[in-house]
């Protein structure tokens, strides 16, 4: 935190007794100066992962956002994909950075078509640019702004935890719950193909979900479908695993995502937790499914909704009908960002990680915080994600305000139309 705003902050504070406040002229009451957005940077993060034939992976889940301001600070949001992230950057050049919502509104509803799936992530990886940018600002975790720590930790389930040659799925469910770990998943996507015997396929899973509950025990493992079922076989997988007495923590993704009234179905003709979402976007999607308790656990993520500011709503609707949260695995960034998110709730959550946790990113000196099958919240300001640019590719630098569709404003100042 710069000086002067910590002598702001602290000379408000302590004018609050005597009814006077002072602060400096380029600062507001909590000591945030008077800023404007210069230029949105944009990157591509090709990693270590390599496609077909060698090539690189794009991926735009990791392509990294970096908002510039007239008083040089940065802040790092991560997602998007070029066309959909220059139309929302352009909406925010010349502006105040800090009032956040504001932005999202504009973005969300700053052209004529309303935002789609794919412009979701590009302004979700800006709102998290913004989260991280005020972050830094006043010197504080994203969490404090969000209302500070509300857990210690966050527990984690393993996604392709190492399995060693000739071990059984049992063997590496207890090895993954020895390392700390709350859940050890499972996928029917793994060791098949792709031409699917749907009976042959529930039958596996069946005969695999055998193996976890010895391996893990109660509530210790879960089983993605993979959205590879039609409603029958789901319901015939689920039926099963209640028949034999066997308890995961969820299963996720029973079907497709497009049919999310088919859930009504589903959830009367089992009991065991489902968790669904991590193919839907913001608040309107998942609406219906928590507030008429189709889901036990909202699978929706970051940048994907739209950011922190939406996740926040998404959480709170969640709360409101006793629905956890088990946000999807997208990216580095952006699961830096879910601890803040998760950290600074009572809700249940879990969140997901990649094998034993062990990967690191050459472009990410600093990202979040794990250790012993666990993420952990830190006291870096902002989002605590560090960006080294020299490791990345640059897309675009967008500085050139568009203002989009003139949108109507309440008389305090509010965009209409929510």
């Amino acid at each position: 935190m710069t000086q002067w705003s910590r002598r702001g902050i602290l000379s408000g504070l302590g004018a609050i007794g005597s009814g006077a406040f002072w602060m400096p002229p380029t600062a507001d009451a909590l000591g945030l100066p008077t800023d404007k957005i210069k230029a949105v940077h944009y990157y591509r993060n090709f990693g270590d992962s390599a496609g077909r034939g060698g090539q690189p992976m794009v991926n735009q889940s990791t392509n990294v956002v970096i908002i510039e301001t007239e008083s040089g600070l940065r802040g790092i949001g991560e997602g998007g994909e070029p066309r959909t992230m220059e139309e929302c950057a352009a909406m925010m050049i010349g502006l105040d950075p800090f009032r956040i919502d504001m932005h999202w509104q504009r973005m969300m509803r700053g052209m004529h078509y309303t935002a789609g799936r794919e412009k979701l992530h590009s302004l979700g990886g800006l709102d998290l640019a913004l989260w991280d940018l005020k972050g830094k600002a006043l010197g504080v975790p994203v969490y404090q702004l969000l209302s500070g720590k509300s857990r210690d930790y966050l527990e984690c389930y393993s996604t392709a935890f190492p399995r060693p040659k000739g071990s059984t799925i049992e063997d590496a469910a207890r090895a993954c719950r020895a390392a700390g770990f709350r859940v050890y998943r499972h996928a029917t996507d793994i060791g098949g193909g792709p031409q699917v015997d749907r009976f042959a396929l529930v039958r596996r899973m069946y005969n695999d979900c055998l193996l976890l509950q010895k391996g893990a025990g109660d509530g210790d493992w879960a089983l993605d479908f993979h959205t590879q079922f039609d409603p029958p076989d789901a319901i015939r997988l689920c039926t099963m695993i209640e028949a034999a007495d066997l308890h995961p923590y969820f299963i996720e993704d029973l079907i497709r995502s497009e049919g999310i009234e088919t859930y009504e179905t589903i959830r009367q003709r089992t009991k065991v937790p489902i968790a669904m979402g991590e193919q839907l976007g913001y608040k309107w999607d998942i609406n219906r499914l928590i507030e008429r308790q189709l889901i036990d656990y909202v699978r929706t993520s970051l940048p994907n909704v739209g950011g922190i500011s939406e996740y926040m709503k998404i959480i709170a609707m969640a709360e409101a009908h006793y629905v956890g949260m088990i946000p999807h695995f997208t990216s580095p960034i952006a699961e830096a960002a879910l601890v803040h998110c998760l950290i600074a709730c009572s809700i249940p959550a879990l969140m997901e990680i990649l094998g034993d946790g062990s990967r690191t990113w050459p472009h990410l000196p600093r990202v979040y915080d794990f250790k012993d099958g666990k993420m952990w919240p830190n006291a870096r300001p902002g989002l605590g994600v560090e960006v080294d640019i020299g490791k990345l590719t640059k897309i675009a630098e967008y500085n050139v305000y568009r203002a989009g569709m003139p949108l109507n404003h309440r008389p305090d100042g509010s965009y209409t139309q929510w």
